[in-house]
């Protein structure tokens, strides 16, 4: 997939960073913050990109991906706090209260076009639920096959490593492409196409597990819509 980006180089101290941003933003795609559960709400155009966002954050560990979208059309769905989304890699070390003021700092950012290779996010993302089958999800005391999260500054901070963020990306371009074809959505309705499991943050009170619910739903006038075939 081509992705055309926004990329920035802020500085804090005497260190660089790159953030990137989708060069338009996703309008008709919304998060709302897991507490404990969150919601992905996105047309076709939206769940891909941010498939093409995730597919990029998985093999560029120096890179900070921020999607912006609280700024899109509102949406009536879900509950909930409505949130930007940042993807990190967990060796980046960016803490979340350094956020607000790098975010301050962009600018006005420069264009920037890169190509993911769905092949290598393909594999990668097998290898994940491989490891996933063997172990149990026991196997990293750190957790880094799994989303670490939390929600700073209206932004949801997801953390995770490369074969994490594949897998993510391969699970929402299935939604991407599936959700279309879900009975219902060409009236409007809202389809739940797969869930996001998260790790429970330090403190966390038990109960439901924390998770991202992600959800296809075409955007209003539905009469633009067709369904596949």
């Amino acid at each position: 997939m081509r992705l055309r980006l926004r990329e920035f180089r802020p500085r804090t101290g005497p260190h660089e960073h790159r953030v990137v941003q989708p060069w338009q933003p996703l309008r008709h795609t919304s998060l709302r913050a897991p507490e404990p559960i969150g919601l992905l709400l996105g047309d076709h155009d939206g769940l891909n990109r941010l498939a093409g966002l995730f597919s990029f954050a998985a093999y560029s560990r120096r890179t900070v991906v921020h999607v912006p979208l609280r700024g899109g059309v509102p949406p009536d769905e879900g509950v909930g706090e409505l949130v930007d989304l940042l993807l990190v890699h967990h060796t980046y070390g960016l803490r979340p209260s350094a956020w607000p003021g790098l975010r301050r700092s962009l600018g006005p950012g420069a264009p920037l076009s890169v190509r993911t290779d769905e092949a290598r996010t393909a594999r990668d993302a097998a290898a994940w639920r491989a490891r996933q089958r063997w172990s149990g999800r026991q196997e990293r005391p750190d957790r880094r096959d799994e989303l670490r999260h939390t929600t700073h500054a209206r932004t949801l901070f997801l953390f995770g490593s490369r074969d994490v963020f594949a897998e993510t990306a391969t699970s929402l371009a299935h939604a991407a492409g599936w959700g279309p074809r879900e009975k219902g959505v060409g009236k409007g309705h809202m389809r739940l196409m797969t869930v996001l499991p998260l790790v429970e943050p330090p403190g966390g009170g038990g109960g439901h597990p924390d998770e991202v619910m992600v959800c296809f739903k075409p955007y209003p006038p539905y009469a633009h819509f067709r369904r596949p075939g």
